[in-house]
């Protein structure tokens, strides 16, 4: 007989328990989620392996079969398990990538376009980015297997500062450093950067280093091209006081929970 064991998973809840998910029914009752949802927030599967291990019968919540991926759940307490094992929790991983240009940052591209987690192999479980870099913006990318980490390091409060190298077409002016910092409206959303720098400039083509404390969508592109300026290449190279350093694009580092408790004294690292 297998003893299913309790899944910790303080670090989750409250990113779990978040937002009104829907059921066939209407709203799930507080506290519960879809099980497909849970699976992939505790960190234990992406929710396309767990529609498949129900799917495939082999997922057992409270030692009863899981027949829906919409079935709720409470994760605080329920008992999963996999093929009759229980399935658990893996130890934090945390990796720096030099993410390159054209791959797409999510785990099943419905256009068949390389994501970047064809990079990886199978035996380092679910990764979840912090943040997104767009397709054609290569350079340092945090990922991590603990959505709390996770989200917590892209959170808007916690300010953390992004460092991208930024080629435009054209001579940039100089007034546009201070342009930048007092912020443009565009569709509505205040955009700005926190840092620039003029790094060269040229009638053909001008490079800047900027420094973001949000991760918008598209936010360098949007700002430069408000200015006049296509980008022709857009490359992160720090975040936070992590470095992409010499990474080769395609390539990784572990850091390490020692790393980033001096780097980021804040985060949830219990």
């Amino acid at each position: 007989m297998v003893i299913a064991c309790y899944i910790t998973v303080a670090r989750d809840v409250s990113l779990i328990m978040g937002g009104g998910s829907q059921h066939s029914g209407g709203k799930y009752a507080k506290g519960l989620v879809a099980v497909d949802r849970a699976i992939s927030k505790l960190g234990l599967g992406t929710r396309r392996q767990a529609q498949g291990w129900i799917k495939e019968g082999r997922l057992r919540a409270d030692g009863k079969l899981v027949k829906s991926s919409q079935q709720p759940v409470r994760p605080e307490t329920t008992r999963f398990e996999l093929d009759g094992l229980p399935l658990r929790a893996p130890s934090r991983t945390t990796l720096a990538l030099n993410k390159p240009r054209g791959l797409r940052c999510t785990h099943h591209d419905p256009d068949g376009h390389p994501t970047i987690y064809d990079l990886f192999e199978k035996d380092l479980g679910v990764l979840h980015s912090v943040g997104r870099l767009d397709q054609q913006t290569s350079g340092l990318l945090l990922l991590t297997n603990d959505t709390r980490l996770a989200s917590w390091l892209s959170d808007p409060v916690n300010a953390i500062p992004r460092r991208y190298v930024v080629k435009v077409r054209g001579e940039v002016n100089p007034s546009a450093d201070q342009r930048l910092r007092d912020g443009i409206i565009d569709e509505g959303e205040l955009l700005k950067a926190t840092d620039v720098g003029i790094l060269k400039t040229s009638k053909r083509e001008s490079k800047l280093m900027i420094e973001l404390c949000e991760g918008k969508n598209r936010e360098i592109r949007r700002l430069m091209q408000a200015l006049g300026h296509d980008v022709t290449r857009l490359k992160r190279v720090s975040f936070g006081p992590i470095e992409l350093g010499e990474i080769a694009p395609g390539s990784w580092r572990v850091v390490s929970d020692t790393e980033m408790r001096q780097r980021f004294p804040g985060a949830p690292l219990s």
